[in-house]
């Protein structure tokens, strides 16, 4: 189980998340959505730690860290249970698919060479990239180099996989091959958490969806209730912008 208590992130001055509590189960696949700059982003990446938060607490699978006065060791374990996808892939490019899959188990891991290369391969044939495994990225598309970083996350078998906004950066016909791999991850059981502006997605495949704006938590609830009857009208504004065929029952 995933679960933050109270998460505060400053900048400055400027306060971009405001006591932010967030649970998911085991197995159970959450929908971030929101406008820009609703502090979406940001609290994926208090998750991990890539921003560390000004308060509160985050807990991942019993470990729980006081956000205030983690340490070091706190923070690297911490870290160790959960995997990020990110927006724009963050591959080394003077690597192979392959490659690129194996480096944080080697590095980070510490696991041998031929047992992180198999365990890469295994996930990368997973992903439908099995005969793309000596492939660089710049000779693969957006989507494929996409599917590698899912094959990354994958490969460290975490507690919890973060997907931050994954298919944004990708031209729209390559969406739909990235969407239908997290679909089937999905279907594994594996923790998700996914900050999206695939409406489609978080419809069908989200167990719970989240509605941020200013840094708070909105509205919360089953997809089915919070795209056919949401109950904030800040809620009903942003579907109706995103999706403008929609009508409510208020």
């Amino acid at each position: 189980m995933i679960k933050l208590s109270r998460i505060t992130k400053h900048f400055g001055r400027q306060q971009v998340l405001r006591g932010i509590d967030l649970t998911a189960r085991q197995g159970e696949v959450v929908a971030i959505l929101g406008p820009s700059g609703s502090g979406k982003t940001t609290l994926l990446r208090c998750i991990n730690y890539l921003e560390r938060p000004s308060d509160g607490e985050v807990e991942i699978g019993g470990f729980k860290v006081d956000c205030k006065h983690p340490s070091k060791k706190e923070i690297q374990t911490l870290r160790r249970k959960s995997a990020m996808v990110f927006q724009h892939y963050n591959l080394f490019k003077h690597k192979t698919a392959l490659e690129n899959v194996m480096e944080g188990l080697v590095v980070v891991r510490k696991l041998p060479k031929d047992e992180a290369r198999e365990r890469s391969a295994k996930v990368l044939e997973k992903v439908g990239l099995g005969a793309k495994l000596d492939a660089y990225p710049s000779q693969l598309s957006g989507g494929q180099q996409q599917r590698v970083g899912i094959a990354r996350a994958l490969a460290l078998e975490p507690e919890v996989i973060l997907f931050d906004e994954p298919t944004s950066a990708l031209d729209p016909e390559l969406v739909g091959e990235v969407l239908e791999v997290i679909r089937r991850i999905a279907k594994e059981g594996i923790t998700m958490i996914v900050v999206t502006h695939e409406m489609g997605f978080a419809r069908e495949v989200a167990n719970h969806v989240i509605f941020m704006d200013e840094g708070r938590i909105v509205e919360e609830g089953d997809p089915k209730e919070i795209f056919a009857r949401p109950k904030e009208e800040r809620t009903r504004q942003f579907l109706k912008r995103i999706t403008p065929e929609a009508s409510y029952s208020i």
